[in-house]
């Protein structure tokens, strides 16, 4: 869950800076928040999720 609403926070963050720095257009944003809200209704949701979560899980264990 916390993943999750950081990435979500992540992606609202960049959405909004490309939008006001002119590099994307409101109306493509709005296709590419539809797009993902409603990608999260199929089959293939679970295994974005999955994927993400291996990601993450391989980012968090580099070490420095």
């Amino acid at each position: 869950m916390a993943i999750s609403l950081s990435v979500v926070l992540l992606l609202a963050i960049v959405l909004v800076v490309l939008i006001r720095g002119g590099s994307l257009k409101a109306g493509p944003a709005v296709v590419a928040v539809l797009f993902g809200f409603f990608l999260a209704s199929t089959g293939m949701a679970d295994d974005i999720q999955r994927f993400l979560n291996s990601l993450a899980e391989t980012i968090n264990s580099i070490q420095f």
